[in-house]
């Protein structure tokens, strides 16, 4: 049976929404898929959804970015990530002060 992914591309500035592929694998290649194939070859499918594109594979094709990380029970590891606003906050300090010292050189 084919299984569907998505495989999620950068954002563009004009984009409404963000861009994606639909990845189709593990697709028969038979008689019943013909009307589909041929759909495919018109990229009515992909205009359909909004997909930039449909690849389809009869083999199995893994996107890293689509794994889950599960714990040892078999549930979603889920991290929380928390910036360093302290350094950040030296760094844009720190570039205030230096485009402060080139304004005060370039109007002496």
């Amino acid at each position: 049976m084919a299984r569907l992914q998505i495989l999620e591309l950068p954002e563009g500035a004009g984009d409404d929404r963000p861009p994606f592929i639909l990845v189709i694998d593990q697709a028969p290649q038979d008689e019943n898929s013909a009307a589909f194939r041929e759909d495919l070859d018109r990229n009515r499918i992909a205009e359909g959804i909004g997909a930039r594109h449909v690849l389809v594979f009869e083999d199995t094709i893994s996107i890293p970015a689509n794994d889950i990380p599960v714990d040892p029970d078999g549930h979603p590891i889920k991290v929380h990530v928390e910036g360093e606003f302290e350094k950040f906050r030296e760094q844009v300090q720190a570039e205030v002060a230096k485009a402060q010292a080139e304004l005060k050189g370039t109007l002496r």
